[in-house]
């Protein structure tokens, strides 16, 4: 439910973003990211009660406690995926606009349809994920990870073909977020003894992947491959992270722990 926000966002946030980029210039997408931050503002100002926050950072466990969870070998390799699979992720997604106007050879306002695809199918990923990734992550692993694989050479390989282009984005959206929101189910469960701040492990990991995924795919832009070098990096990042996962996939696939049932 968390993460649904962020997959509505790539629906509508991003393709309106490059819309008025396109139509208005970049100056305008930078406004209506500060109009937007007020009323985000306003619902946060309301909705968070000071005084229950100060109870339950009262009340919660010891913060060293809490950083101690961070040496279990679970937890680590649950970060360590999720960072992967979300860097997979956003290298790709970072640089879709080269992709549809230089290697499929649209024009810049099928940018936004490229974008609404790929949000809607991390949308839909992320909904049909949610309702196994508790009780069966090792199926959602083993099942969606070797397509998803598959799925960004087939993408680099395709990309003159706007309809496969089209179709490809969609459903490599729905895996990546799939893939990504089991990977972080599992950060908060394997994270259970840090009641306070296994969200932020959780939330970590999907960040450091987006922030590290396009700094792996840029250098690949001055490369022989060129545009597309991006979807090639994916495919690494997706293989590295399968490497890992799958000789390890006793300790993805255990279902809930006890603390979190308790």
């Amino acid at each position: 439910m968390l993460l649904s926000g962020t997959t509505v966002a790539t629906i509508t946030g991003v393709p309106g973003g490059s819309v008025l980029n396109t139509v208005l210039g970049w100056r305008a997408t930078f406004w209506a990211v500060a109009a937007l931050c007020l009323p985000a503002a306003l619902g946060i100002l309301k909705a968070i009660p000071a005084g229950r926050v100060k109870q339950e950072v009262t009340e919660g466990p010891a913060l060293q406690a809490e950083l101690a969870q961070l040496t279990r070998p679970p937890l680590i390799l649950m970060m360590l995926l999720g960072v992967l699979v979300n860097a997979a992720t956003f290298a790709s997604f970072t640089f879709l606009a080269p992709v549809v106007t230089d290697a499929a050879g649209l024009g810049e306002l099928w940018i936004s349809v490229v974008l609404v695809l790929f949000g809607a199918g991390s949308f839909a990923g992320g909904t049909i994920a949610g309702r196994l990734s508790d009780q069966r992550p090792g199926l959602v692993i083993a099942a969606g990870g070797p397509l998803l694989l598959i799925g960004w050479p087939a993408l680099a390989l395709l990309t003159n073909k706007p309809v496969a282009v089209f179709a490809l984005v969609f459903v490599q959206g729905a895996l990546s977020f799939a893939l990504g929101s089991t990977l972080i189910t599992r950060v908060l469960y394997e994270a259970a003894g840090a009641s306070t701040m296994a969200g932020s492990y959780a939330t970590a990991a999907l960040n450091v992947g987006a922030a590290f995924g396009p700094l792996i795919a840029a250098p690949t832009l001055n490369t022989s491959v060129g545009n597309i070098g991006p979807l090639w990096s994916s495919g690494f990042l997706v293989a590295v992270a399968l490497l890992i996962a799958f000789p390890l996939s006793t300790v993805i696939a255990a279902g809930r722990s006890a603390e979190v049932l308790r």
